[in-house]
């Protein structure tokens, strides 16, 4: 049977759009993979606001593999990371791809930013020569020792040169051998159309909420990672904070179906289980 990045491989090259919504922690993922979700996001947006951090490249290497480590060790799917830039040149970038492999993660995603990059939809990005980002995708590629293990080639070069130099950017690090592109900071209904036409030739990745799944999956994307989910997540806590200060409970938080649910999705019982037998 294939593992997480075989069978990722395998649904890339199929037709079928695959929709990864973004998580931060090993929770939230295993809710994603019990709703039916066939991959999940590692977002490094989030990755750093759980720490209550910007994302402004402020976290390391090493603190986001934990995270990855987290959240493929809770889950059964593929999970997709955020690598940043890769945390250096090229042999940083062949120790990122190998940290992400051995933390069980299916994908990495790296881009052209300098470093400390922002995240991608904020304004003031700068990004690197492209003849200084092929060599590290060509790193990652070779770094990998499961052929499996998907390398995604994101480009930050729309916001600060547009789309001529975006798309030259784009094909070019497929060419030297990027698995799928993505650029990063599509704001706009007209520049998710360009994204679409200019490269329709490439596998492409779509970060965004701006129109409905089945939208981005009848242009050709192949894979979506939903950022929608992040800021629901925010919004869900934020208000549940707001009614538990302003009337002193939470309506529906302690209700025990909620509860059974958690701790199901958990496997409390199995472990316990498991547990026991050992100990009899």
């Amino acid at each position: 049977m294939a593992g997480a990045a075989g069978r990722l491989r395998e649904r890339l090259e199929s037709s079928e759009l695959l929709v990864a919504p973004f998580v931060y922690d090993a929770l939230q993922a295993k809710i994603a993979e019990a709703t039916g979700f066939e991959a999940v996001y590692m977002t490094g947006f989030g990755t750093a606001a759980a720490r209550g951090l910007p994302d402004l490249g402020l976290l390391s290497l090493t603190e986001m593999v934990q995270n990855a480590r987290f959240i493929a060790g809770a889950v059964e799917v593929p999970v997709i990371c955020d690598a940043d830039t890769g945390y250096g040149n090229a042999l940083n970038v062949m120790r990122t791809v190998r940290e992400f492999e051995d933390a069980g993660a299916s994908a990495i995603h790296l881009e052209d930013q300098v470093w400390p990059k922002r995240c991608g939809f904020l304004e003031g990005k700068q990004v690197i020569p492209a003849e200084q980002m092929i060599p590290k995708l060509r790193a990652a590629c070779d770094a990998r020792r499961d052929p499996d293990f998907v390398i995604i080639a994101r480009t930050d070069a729309l916001q600060p040169h547009g789309w001529d130099e975006a798309e030259r950017r784009a094909r070019a690090y497929a060419e030297a051998g990027a698995d799928l592109v993505f650029v990063d900071g599509i704001a706009t209904r007209h520049d998710l159309d360009e994204y679409a036409r200019r490269l329709a030739d490439l596998p492409r990745l779509y970060n965004g909420a701006l129109v409905p799944v089945r939208e981005i999956a009848d242009m050709g994307f192949r894979v979506m990672i939903h950022i929608a989910t992040l800021g629901v997540t925010y919004r869900a806590l934020k208000d549940a904070f707001a009614e538990l200060m302003a009337t002193g409970q939470v309506k529906g938080a302690s209700a025990p179906e909620t509860f059974g649910e958690l701790l199901r999705l958990l496997g409390v019982a199995e472990t316990l289980a498991a547990a026991d037998e050992y100990e009899s």
